[in-house]
């Protein structure tokens, strides 16, 4: 197969996954179709690895074991566009691309195993439920890079924002970490109309609420970034009646492990102040989630100059500002050296990624595939 039958052929996979979207864990029909088309490019193929993750191997000879990532999972909302290939399965959509991101794997894999002339061993990493989930971790668990051990690892995400067929990738930060939290404000309920015999908690819980944002503002520097936002404030069921209790939960995003650090720290310092108050309580739970996704400069470095290389310099983006939504890739960054860049997919207008109308750019498939394979070669040993 050529390259031209090739993205073809991979442009019908992706459709065709993203016709059968699946969350996480439950790629169960996706991972069956990956490791079918694997073994027919003669790959040796490895299942369950997280759940149902998938991680296929082409060695040939001595040479460096390269890893290649692609997550599999949909999202948990309804499509709203109107393609020939919209998704079958009700509540559930491909709004990341990750149809996308496994198709262009696939494709890969495909080329290269064709080519038989790839030296070392190759590992086409077919993950699950990137999206919350933290299918990486799992994999990482489940012994990924002991029974798979890699040089490096890549991963690659399309981009809106960024035109199509364009590459962009830093030295370090690409994406924020991501944590969450749960503050439960209690003070002591009443009689609305009578609001000085309790302490309010809904009142209390907005104070809080206006101070977390002063972290930002006032405590962390503003060469850094941070976000902490919150999200949700449910107190009260009836109109006459001051509550008990009220509980906000939000997200905090950061670019560096410091100031990840240092929000949390005054979070648990502000909660400690509030509780002195007299007859009110407030408690915090702070839940890690993914770290940030911080490159290594040198396999960075490796992009960047295959980018330039395959697409001219005009297309290759070096050191971008990062973007604040996460990526549990960090969790692979942070066992192995290794790079995650994006892949520009805007032409005549821009969809932002998790909106009900988002539909992987199929014009893209062949770039990303071509990439991915040069990626290998540029990584090939000198004769």
């Amino acid at each position: 197969m050529n390259m031209e039958q090739l993205i073809t052929t991979a442009t019908q996979w992706r459709r065709e996954f993203h016709r059968h979207p699946e969350l996480g864990f439950a790629e169960h029909q996706t991972a069956q179709k990956v490791a079918e088309l694997l073994r027919e490019f003669g790959l040796e193929v490895h299942t369950g690895i997280g759940v149902t993750g998938v991680v296929g191997v082409l060695k040939n000879g001595s040479g460096p074991a390269i890893g290649l990532r692609a997550d599999m999972d949909a999202l948990p909302m309804q499509e709203l566009g109107d393609c020939d290939h919209k998704s079958q399965h009700q509540g559930c959509m491909h709004a990341c691309g990750h149809d996308g991101h496994t198709a262009m794997l696939l494709g890969a894999a495909c080329y290269l195993a064709q080519q038989k002339n790839i030296r070392g061993t190759l590992y086409f990493v077919f993950q699950p439920a990137e999206e919350n989930l933290g299918g990486a971790q799992k994999m990482i668990r489940d012994g990924l890079f002991e029974r798979f051990p890699m040089d490096a690892i890549y991963g690659l995400h399309n981009w809106p924002g960024l035109p199509a067929g364009h590459i962009a990738v830093n030295d370090d930060a690409m994406m924020a970490s991501l944590d969450t939290f749960t503050l439960m404000v209690t003070g002591k309920g009443s009689h609305a109309a009578m609001p000085h015999m309790g302490i309010d908690p809904i009142v209390a819980a907005s104070e809080l609420v206006l101070r977390l944002q002063t972290i930002v503002s006032r405590h962390v520097s503003p060469l850094e970034s941070a976000v902490v936002s919150v999200t949700m404030f449910n107190s009260g069921e009836a109109i006459n009646v001051l509550p008990e209790s009220a509980t906000l939960k939000g997200t905090v995003r950061c670019l560096n492990a410091a100031t990840r650090e240092r929000v949390e720290q005054l979070m648990a310092d502000y909660v400690a102040s509030y509780n002195q108050a007299p007859g009110l309580k407030v408690s915090l739970s702070f839940q890690r989630g993914y770290p940030v996704t911080s490159n290594h400069p040198a396999q960075a470095a490796i992009v960047y100059e295959v980018a330039k290389t395959q697409l001219g310099e005009n297309k290759a983006h070096h050191n971008l500002p990062p973007s604040m939504a996460s990526e549990d890739f960090a969790f692979m960054l942070e066992q192995c050296p290794g790079a995650y860049f994006w892949l520009g997919v805007d032409a005549d207008e821009s969809i932002a990624l998790h909106n009900p109308y988002y539909d992987f750019n199929d014009q893209v498939i062949g770039t990303g595939i071509q990439f991915w394979c040069d990626l290998v070669s540029q990584q090939q040993p000198s004769d």
